[in-house]
């Protein structure tokens, strides 16, 4: 009689508004040999979708379904995957930042997740979670705690990256001792602003930016090529509308920034070494499965602005890299982070498991964060949960990457929709409908990835017919979802449009 294979283990792990070209397996500089490993040993994605924005890629991610509304929250009719798999049986954590909600019901421990390390909401202090944000950020000291207890004091030598991989290893120990499947969520803040690094570790890309982001550009470009990364036909994107002119730029800041950014980077992938071989250690490689991509693309905000006297790296200053930068770490795709062209939601996705995935493969099939849940539960043995709460739950809308794992073909997904702060797309086989916010013309741009993924030859004007059908799908699920028509004001807009209305 055959022996039921075990379970597998599920450990997911997200960098925080980290670009698709910063880390080596995707044509960047960083040096990045952990996640080099997973890419040797494991696939790599060069389609994967993310939502654009922190807190709708969270809340999708860990529900399978796209976010509701706001998209801030997980809607309690909708379980997660914490939820789903705790009643499969596994075991779950989440060490890092959670932002979905820092209030009963919807904090980590009330949404299926037996342990909690990190952050109810964005981004803190690397050094010291207990400082309050600067007042041009708003001067709110973040949500800390583990479990139901807030932590408001941190140790001299604290670092929120090594401080996050050090609970989940501590949790992975304690989980693989009881024999029972666990899934594990690592949500790192980092490469987030505040721009905060040990010295050592930015000391080793110092100099390193001191060309500019147009040459990074293209050096990265150069790599993804030889990686096979692109199709040559694609052309790289121009100059961003945000970026300025390096020739008149702070040389030495701008590189003591971008180098501080990835140093953050680094460290985050010296952690993940951690990790890796601490499931080397515990004998428990070969049945869990690693996964690792990033929450958005490259962030270009700059809150306080460009001030060239503040030093990035040290914990008493909050820098970030700024739109230069920030839209370059996309490299070869237009905008950045809170835009849907392919710099806002493309990221890296790499997943390892050994004996199942082939070694050093790579793929191009289309895949969203929406799968990932659905994906668990398949390699679960486990069906999603019917009810929750005692109300019935919803379909899942992601679908299992388990035949693209196995290197079969899965049928690409019928359509896929985006949306954050009036930014819009919808993607149908390869031709994908924008509505970008920075359009002064306001209208749909038609773009066919195939032939031009980074979005250069705008074909609207040419199949008018294709708009109006795919503009009608994309408005049918905005309704469907909460979320907005680009013809339409936001919500604020429209509730004091309806206040002065009724005042008359």
């Amino acid at each position: 009689m055959a022996v039921a294979a075990p379970r597998p283990n599920f450990i997911l792990i997200m960098a925080d508004d980290m670009g698709f070209s910063d880390i080596s397996p995707y044509g960047g500089e960083i040096r990045t040999p952990s996640l080099e490993r997973l890419a040797r040993e494991g696939m790599k994605f060069t389609q994967f979708y993310n939502n654009a924005k922190c807190t709708t890629t969270r809340a999708a991610l860990l529900s399978g379904m796209y976010p509701r509304g706001s998209g801030n929250s997980i809607p309690p009719h909708l379980p997660t995957i914490g939820e789903h798999l705790r009643a499969a049986g596994y075991q779950t954590a989440l060490s890092g930042k959670w932002h979905l909600g820092s209030r009963a019901p919807q904090r980590p421990y009330d949404r299926g997740f037996d342990e909690f390390y990190g952050l109810m909401d964005g981004c803190c202090n690397f050094f010291n979670p207990a400082q309050a944000d600067p007042e041009f950020k708003g001067g709110r000291v973040r949500t800390f705690g583990q479990n139901d207890q807030l932590i408001r004091e941190f140790p001299t030598n604290f670092y929120t990256t090594d401080a996050f991989t050090d609970h989940a290893i501590g949790t992975v120990r304690k989980f693989s001792a009881t024999g029972k499947p666990f899934f594990l969520h690592l949500a790192y803040t980092a490469p987030h602003y505040p721009l905060h690094a040990p010295p050592e570790d930015i000391a080793r890309y110092r100099g390193k930016y001191s060309q500019g982001w147009e040459p990074l550009r293209r050096e990265r470009h150069t790599r993804q090529l030889a990686l096979g990364l692109l199709d040559p036909k694609w052309k790289l994107s121009a100059t961003d509308s945000g970026a300025y002119d390096w020739a008149k730029a702070n040389h030495d800041w701008e590189d003591l920034r971008m180098a501080t950014y990835a140093a953050m980077v680094d460290r985050m992938d010296q952690n993940i070494g951690r990790l890796l071989a601490a499931l080397d250690k515990l004998g428990i490689a070969n049945n869990t499965v690693v996964m690792f991509l990033s929450d958005n693309g490259g962030c270009t905000e700059e809150p306080g602005g460009r001030d060239a006297t503040q030093q990035p790296g040290i914990a008493a200053t909050y820098t970030a890299v700024g739109p230069a930068w920030g839209w370059a770490q996309n490299t070869p795709f237009r905008r950045h982070k809170s835009w849907v062209n392919e710099g806002g939601i493309s990221t890296p996705f790499l997943v390892r498991w050994p004996g199942h995935i082939k070694p050093a493969s790579q793929t191009a099939q289309v895949g969203h964060i929406m799968d990932v849940t659905a994906t668990c539960l398949d390699l679960a043995g486990a069906k999603p949960l019917a009810e929750l709460g005692g109300k019935p739950t919803e379909p899942l809308e992601g679908r299992s990457l388990v035949p693209v794992w196995e290197g079969r073909t899965r049928p690409a997904p019928v359509d896929l929709c985006w949306e954050w702060s009036g930014n819009c797309a919808i993607r149908r086989g390869d031709m994908k409908l924008v509505w970008d916010t920075l359009n002064k013309s306001r209208r749909w741009e038609l773009y066919d990835l195939a032939a031009d993924r980074t979005e250069l030859n705008d074909l609207a004007t040419q199949q008018p017919e294709l708009v109006k059908e795919m503009t009608a799908a994309y408005e049918r699920w905005a309704k469907a979802t909460g979320r907005r028509i680009p013809t339409e004001p936001p919500p604020a807009a429209k509730a004091k449009k309806k206040k002065k209305a009724d005042a008359q």
